[in-house]
């Protein structure tokens, strides 16, 4: 007999941070979710000093919720790698690249954050910046995170259209969570202490408390934008901001 998918219930919003409403530029973080076999779900943000970051975000989101949706997640490292790999041969013959060669697919470059969720367990997949918590809701001391990686300085980081993107792709399990976080860089000082050992209960806990409780999609998705899109939240990071939250019940 074949079990039960369970249910998950997923709320999720981007806001364009300061420092692109300035510029008059658009939000270049996308995430995406997808169900199959597997709960997928990535959000990717686009390097501002790319030109077209918002378009390599939306690539890769897309082709991964598209093709693990539905793999065997025994595989589910092998098909990762292979997935992005079709992600970065979309960039190389998109119209935009002019070239239609990897010379020029940095112009798309992006950071990814992802899980695949299958049963009782997960695994968190994760090139750059950005980060993802798996926890229960009654214990956020012991949680399991994904978190930022960066390169030689803080502002360096690293994207799935580098020539070394497999080495810098890094995978995370866990087993048993009932709720899944994944964020942009955005939201990290957010979301962590400044050491990454622990959680802001202050942010985490009370996005949670209310999502859990509140049923009404439309008023969910519009209160997690609010909150990510305060004054103070802009001040404190003027980066473009992403949230995925998940529920599995």
């Amino acid at each position: 007999m074949k079990t039960k998918p369970p249910h998950i219930r997923v709320v999720s919003a981007s806001v364009t941070g300061l420092q692109h409403r300035h510029q008059s530029l658009p939000c270049q973080d996308y995430s995406r979710h997808a169900r199959g076999r597997n709960f997928v779900a990535v959000v990717a943000d686009g390097a501002g000093s790319a030109k077209y970051g918002g378009i390599g975000a939306r690539i890769v989101c897309t082709t991964l919720c598209d093709l693990l949706k539905n793999i065997s997640f025994k595989q589910a490292e092998e098909k990762i790698r292979a997935a992005i790999g079709i992600a970065r041969d979309k960039v190389v013959r998109h119209r935009l690249n002019r070239g239609k060669d990897e010379k020029n697919i940095n112009d798309f470059a992006a950071t990814v954050v992802g899980v695949i969720h299958n049963g009782g367990e997960g695994l968190f997949f994760h090139i750059g910046d950005g980060a993802a918590i798996a926890l229960n809701d009654n214990d956020y001391d012991n949680f399991i995170a994904s978190k930022p990686e960066n390169g030689n300085f803080s502002c360096e980081t690293f994207f799935f259209t580098q020539q070394a993107w497999s080495e810098n792709l890094r995978f995370t399990r866990y087993s048993s969570a009932q709720t899944i976080f994944l964020m942009t860089d955005g939201l990290t000082n957010f979301s962590f202490s400044n050491d990454y050992q622990n959680i802001e209960k202050g942010f985490i806990e009370p996005i949670n408390n209310f999502l859990s409780e509140e049923k009404t999609k439309q008023k969910a998705v519009r209160a997690l934008t609010n909150t990510l899109n305060t004054p103070r939240a802009q001040k404190l990071n003027t980066d473009d901001k992403t949230l995925v939250w998940a529920k599995v019940k």
